[in-house]
């Protein structure tokens, strides 16, 4: 059963920065690429590198898409989906974000 799981406040995640959360046993990337409520979030398991690092990745516009470059590689992730621009193999999981009325980031858990 799914449920919406809080990780922290929205003033917590810096604009165009993202944050690792652990959601069970999920490493979640959760991004924020504007000084607004607009969050994404995809698995933070680079699968080049099978490192915990996408959320230190840098954020960056492609063809109208919102990416994010991992630190280590610099293979690229579709933050609204997962998908791997290099090679669609190696796409990561995307996750429900959300921002509650009390300004708290929320996380939906498979």
């Amino acid at each position: 059963m799914s449920q919406w799981i809080t990780i922290c406040k929205l003033e917590d995640i810096l604009p165009e920065t993202g944050i690792c959360a652990l959601i069970g046993k999920e490493h979640v990337a959760v991004f924020r690429p504007y000084d607004t409520n607009e969050l994404y979030a995809i698995s933070n398991i680079d699968p080049f590198a099978n490192a915990s690092v996408l959320s230190r990745g840098i954020i960056a516009e492609h063809e109208n898409e919102l990416w994010v470059a991992s630190p280590l590689k610099k293979q690229r992730f579709r933050l609204k989906d997962g998908y791997c621009l290099e090679n669609e193999n190696y796409s990561v999981a995307h996750y429900e974000v959300k921002v509650d009325n009390e300004d708290f980031v929320q996380i939906k858990s498979n």
